[in-house]
This record gives structure tokens, C-alpha cells and sequence, in this order.
């Protein structure tokens, strides 16, 4: 009776937003808790090897263990309504910039990582929420350095050394933009891929504390944020970006040599190869600090729940977070790692050289106030590379935008 009212309110949840169109297709049903002492979800990539440690734990503690497929849009639609109801996995995988929405709600319990050291630390800050960690860290996402070798035969250490570069490319140029050849080029607005040349001048998004995130203190108009817009619109006016560049454009120059240096993600590894072109991954260049990206982390969390939270913390720490455990799950799906061990070991050179860049990189605020900053974020982007707009005033009002709807959004 339990397990028919908890599909009838997941459909019943589905149904509200949806559009009220013709169903030519039958709808898969949501995901059910298998019959088991001991159950997991993960993405499809990993349900075998994690399937194999289940069994060495299955064997050394007589439980029975189900890995089950599932998704991240099972963590938004099947957890909240599962787990309260008792029919959701103990243990499932889940993006770390989903964890504020978790906790909020209560679906997540916080986890002890018995050895903290052996991750990434930014892999676990990922997880780290109002001063507790709720989840162990399995693999990492994140920007690097891309440029031609032909055409730049070594990696720039700093944004200094990249206008030099780019200068010295694009001496040339005319007006027409088919005939010209530029140095660094980067898409518009994308705050995503502009916060490496911000965390560069000094710049942050939010503050930190030992609790995480602070969302108080919002750092777009920092100096070092205002620094690194100064540095871009710099850098535009110099005629060294082109307008108008897409994330379609902007690789197609890469591949065909127009653009000698980019930043983009494993994502675009595949067409980049493909191209022919000759290309290195490095760090990202920095100038008063290091070029730190953004990371996004999968991990497992437990399911607050559960009335097997002391086993999944001895499955999760003893079985999965251990040198033979994480390299299961890299060779399963390489991913860049978030265990150290496996982070050295990674045979694939450009994932290493990607991997590498992200080790210091800072995991995507995962408070619900991130939310209210991309589109002012963007927008100052925009006004600064497309529009030619002060950049002070285009970071200093997005700052204004995102101070005063998180004020609104916590008085609500």
C-alpha cells in the first residue's frame, strides 16, 4: 500500500508541470527501491563496479545489496518523495551543487570521511554545508587551458603574458573577422568560464568561512573582481576579442587555428581531437593568484532516512573511499578523480593535464543564493565585452542586483 501511494504522488508531482499536451509514449514509472538489505543508486556509467564492492560488503557484513541505476533528476523528483515515505536507497550519488536543496530539505545526513586526506581537499569542500560534510567525494569536473602549439609552442604563466601573446597574433587584423587571427578568445557573458581571469586578479563570487559559503558577503564588486573587469574591457578595447563569439564559434575557431588559446572542459575533447589540431591542457594562467575554476563534484550521500546510516558510512569510508574503490569507479567512467591516489594514476594525459588544473579549483557555491546571481553576473559580462559598458559600474550594479534579491529571497 506504501509503495502504490508513493508512485501515485510521484505522478501526481510530475503531472503539475507538465504541459497539458497528448502522450504519445508511455511514461517510464519512477525509479523503486529494490528488495534488498542495502540499497544504492548511481548513475549507469557505475552500477557494475559499484555492484562489486556492494558484494565484498554484502559478504563480510551477510546484508544483501542492490546497486540500482538512477540519475540526478531522480535527486530532484524521486528522493523527496521516497525517502520520507521509506522506500528510498540508503546511499545515493548526487552533483554537490544540489546539496543546499538536500539539506534544506531534509534528506541527507551528515557523513564522518574517515580519511579526508586521501581526497582532494576542494573534492570535500564540495560537500561541506552550514559546518558539516554530507558527502564522500568520488569524481570532479572542471575548466582548463587550452591552446594550439604550433602557434603558442609554450603555456602562459600569467593574463600578462597571454595579452602579450595575443597581441603580438593579432598584430595584422583588419575588419574583416574571416581573415583575422586572434590569440586568447572566450565566449560571451558565460560567468562560468570567465571566473578563472577573476579568481586570477584576487576576485571571488562569495566568501568562505569554516561553514562553507557565505552568502552575506557576495564578492562581484570585490576589488579583485573589479580588477579582473578592468583587465577584460582592456583587453576588448585592444580590438583582442572578437563580439559576438558563441560557444559553437569559439571552438570552431580553436579547431581551425583563428583562435590560438581557449579555456573549455573534457566536454570538448572529443571534437578537438577529431579537428587535428595540435593542442596542450595546462593550468590556468594567473596573475595576483592562481587561476582557480569552478569544480563540480559527484558524490554519495546518505539518506537521512535510513535505517542503515551506520552501514553506509562503513560501506561509503571502508569500501568505496579506498584506493581500490575509487579506481573501480575511474575505470568505469573517466572522470577526473577526486582521490588522490587515482588523480596520479590517471593514464589519459589530457584528463591528468585537466585534472591538474582543477586540484586548487573552488566547487560551485551549492547555496540556494547562487541562484540569484548568473543572470546579473552575465549580464555585467555582456555589458563589459559586448557592449562596451564601464566595467566598474556593470560589476558594482550586478553586485547591488544579487545583494538585494538574496536579501529578499531570506526575508521571504
Amino acid at each position: 500500500m506504501k509503495k502504490a501511494l508513493l508512485i501515485m504522488a510521484i505522478l501526481l508531482l510530475s503531472m503539475s508541470v507538465l504541459p497539458v499536451v497528448a502522450q504519445d509514449t508511455e511514461e517510464e514509472a519512477p525509479l523503486e527501491r529494490a528488495d534488498a538489505d542495502f540499497v544504492v543508486w548511481v548513475d549507469s556509467n557505475y552500477v557494475d563496479a559499484m555492484q562489486a564492492l556492494g558484494d565484498q560488503f554484502a559478504a563480510d557484513f551477510g546484508v544483501t545489496v542492490a546497486v540500482q541505476e538512477s540519475t540526478l533528476g531522480d535527486v530532484d523528483n524521486v528522493i523527496p518523495v521516497a525517502a520520507p515515505a521509506g522506500q528510498g536507497p540508503d546511499v545515493f550519488f548526487t552533483a554537490h551543487d544540489k546539496l543546499g536543496n538536500l539539506v534544506s530539505g531534509g534528506l541527507v545526513a551528515p557523513i564522518e570521511v574517515a580519511n579526508p586526506d586521501g581526497f582532494a581537499e576542494s573534492a570535500v569542500n564540495a560537500f561541506l554545508y552550514n559546518g558539516d560534510v554530507y558527502g564522500i567525494p568520488f569524481s570532479i569536473e572542471n575548466i582548463a587551458f587550452f591552446r594550439n602549439v604550433d602557434l603558442v609552442p609554450e603555456a602562459p604563466a600569467t593574463w600578462d603574458d597571454v595579452v602579450a601573446i595575443s597581441e603580438e597574433l593579432s598584430a595584422d587584423n583588419g575588419d574583416n573577422f574571416e581573415d583575422n587571427a586572434y590569440g586568447f578568445v572566450r565566449q560571451s557573458g558565460d560567468p562560468y568560464h570567465f571566473f578563472p581571469i577573476q579568481t586570477a586578479f584576487g576576485g571571488y563570487v562569495f566568501g568562505q568561512t569554516e561553514e562553507g559559503y557565505d552568502p552575506t558577503d557576495v564578492g562581484i564588486a570585490s576589488e579583485g573582481s573589479l580588477a579582473a573587469a578592468e583587465f577584460w574591457a582592456n583587453y576588448v578595447e585592444q580590438g583582442l576579442q572578437p563580439p559576438g563569439v558563441d560557444w559553437d564559434l569559439l571552438h570552431a575557431m580553436f579547431e581551425d587555428g583563428q583562435a590560438a588559446m581557449i579555456i573549455t572542459g573534457p566536454w570538448a575533447l572529443d571534437r578537438i581531437r577529431e579537428s587535428g589540431v595540435n593542442y596542450e591542457i595546462s593550468d590556468l594562467p594567473a596573475e595576483t593568484d592562481s587561476g582557480k575554476p569552478f569544480l563540480g563534484v559527484w558524490g554519495f550521500v546518505v539518506n537521512s532516512f535510513s535505517e542503515q546510516q551506520m552501514l553506509a558510512g562503513i560501506f561509503l569510508n571502508e569500501y568505496v573511499a579506498t584506493d581500490e574503490g575509487m579506481m573501480a569507479l575511474y575505470e568505469a567512467n573517466k572522470r577526473g578523480p577526486a582521490w588522490l591516489a587515482t588523480i596520479e594514476a590517471i593514464d589519459d594525459p589530457d584528463l591528468a593535464a585537466i585534472t591538474h588544473a582543477g586540484v586548487e579549483g573552488l566547487a560551485m557555491p551549492a547555496i540556494p543564493a547562487m541562484s540569484q546571481v548568473w543572470d546579473a553576473w552575465t549580464n555585467a559580462i555582456n555589458l563589459v565585452q559586448d557592449q562596451g559598458e564601464d566595467p566598474d559600474a556593470s560589476f558594482e550594479n550586478a553586485a547591488e542586483q544579487i545583494e538585494t534579491l538574496i536579501a529578499e529571497s531570506q526575508s521571504n
